[in-house]
């Protein structure tokens, strides 16, 4: 006697939601163990039930339905179903790293924010990581430290070295003014090198590396980049001279008890992308690109009539000269070129240099930043839309929220100074992957 497709179909059907419901209940029951294994001594947040979940440690257990869960929900991942903690454990155990990746519930809502809810950031940030994490890993490897530290700067700024946070806190690796100078980031009327990639890297390294020498742990180090250790102090002491992460969770301020959770859950994202469907996105830079050391003043309209090369390109790759210009007169500047023009720069130096300096460098140009193209209407690369200005913006969010420079706003908009105010029409000339996902913006 035969046996009906449609018996058969919902015969699997249901051996498989049985498999994944015991698979969850077993790995929720791991969990609850290794919890009371590991339950750090925490007070209780009543207002906030997902961080008296928090745990230090789990420790990676193996099952006879390991491999039935873990095929089922990797393949379910793209559609945002929800995963055993276990699978995610396991993951995190898998990540071969100095730093302690510890998992909980404040973890796992992180993950879930770079996994799903801000899916296409996501997608943005690994698609820039091409550029800018091979030039990380080198400066962090030159100074003997953990390469997953590269997952800061996509806390930080989300890989945008012209973010500018409303406190004040610049580039990649969002240095505040005092801090920068501190560490030998210079600040002048031409040159933010918080901006620069490579400058601002290396400062990062020298602040991670004091503070690893005061804490000896890299969650904590991580911790007082983001509130300072003056904070973490203060918060050792109130947890009664504890020296862990989840340990003085509560007694950090809490706009940096989110800040290692936010790492660790980056690094998974890094790690696992491919698990959860995500498809870094094609960056409209160039990747290949080379160093020239400029003696003598320049400016990116020189290369660019010379050379025949966008000026947005010179910006992207060198957004530390504020003005477009390379203020070379007193010492060597570096600017980074596409690595096909390198040959033709060489070639072409003193006629670069002599291009219509005398225009370039008048003391009432010099005045006016980007003067040369006053009446600008496209940027190659660019699409042009219209931003209406909204009571409480300012000229800082503004540029963040679109992944461009202050000082661009001003040109293209004719402003000086800061002042804007609400209903004004601004010009903003944006790539056309911020033109796609910015439409709820404009007006």
């Amino acid at each position: 006697m035969g046996i009906s497709k449609t018996f058969i179909v919902i015969a699997i059907t249901f051996i498989f939601g049985v498999i994944n419901s015991s698979a969850q209940s077993i790995g929720s029951r791991l969990v609850a163990l290794s919890t009371e294994k590991h339950k750090p001594t925490i007070p209780v947040d009543k207002d906030n039930n997902i961080d008296s979940l928090l745990t230090l440690y789990y420790q990676q257990q193996l099952y006879d339905t390991t491999n039935i869960v873990t095929d089922y929900v990797v393949e379910g991942d793209s559609l945002n179903l929800e995963l055993p903690d276990s699978v995610y454990i396991h993951r995190l155990q898998n990540i071969i790293s100095p730093i302690e990746l510890s998992f909980n519930g404040v973890v796992k809502s992180y993950i879930k924010v770079y996994t799903q809810r801000q899916k296409v950031k996501m997608e943005e940030i690994l698609g820039l990581s091409d550029y800018y994490f091979p030039m990380f890993e080198e400066i962090l490897d030159s100074y003997n430290m953990p390469l997953e530290l590269r997952m800061l700067a996509v806390i930080e700024s989300a890989l945008n070295p012209n973010a500018v946070s409303r406190m004040g806190a610049t580039g990649l690796w969002q240095f505040m003014y005092g801090t920068g100078r501190q560490y030998k980031l210079e600040v002048n009327s031409f040159v933010d090198a918080r901006k620069d990639p490579v400058a601002a890297t290396h400062a990062a390294c020298r602040f991670l590396g004091d503070l690893y020498k005061i804490y000896g742990d890299w969650t904590l180090a991580i911790a007082a980049y983001n509130c300072g250790p003056g904070n973490v102090n203060k918060a050792i002491r109130r947890s009664g001279g504890k020296r862990d992460y989840w340990a003085i969770y509560y007694y950090l301020p809490r706009e940096t008890r989110g800040y290692v959770p936010a790492f660790i859950a980056a690094t998974y994202a890094y790690t696992y992308y491919k698990e959860h469907r995500l498809v870094p996105q094609n960056i409209d830079m160039p990747f290949a690109v080379d160093t020239i050391m400029v003696n003598k003043m320049m400016h990116f309209q020189q290369i660019s009539e010379v050379l025949n090369v966008p000026v947005e390109t010179l910006r992207q790759l060198n957004p530390q000269y504020r003005r477009d210009i390379v203020p070379a007169k007193n010492k060597e500047y570096r600017l980074t070129v596409p690595q096909v023009l390198v040959s033709r720069f060489v070639e072409n130096e003193d006629a670069i240099y002599n291009y219509k300096d005398s225009v370039f460098f008048s003391a009432k140009f010099l005045s006016v930043p980007g003067n040369f193209d006053r009446d600008i209407d496209n940027v190659p690369g660019r699409k042009r839309i219209t931003y209406r200005v909204k009571s409480g913006d300012n000229l800082g969010a503004i540029a963040e929220k679109f992944s461009v420079r202050v000082s661009d706003l001003r040109q293209w908009n004719h402003v000086r100074g800061s002042n804007i105010r609400a209903g004004q029409k601004l010009v903003v000339f944006v790539t056309k992957r911020v033109a796609q996902s910015s439409v709820s913006d404009l007006n």
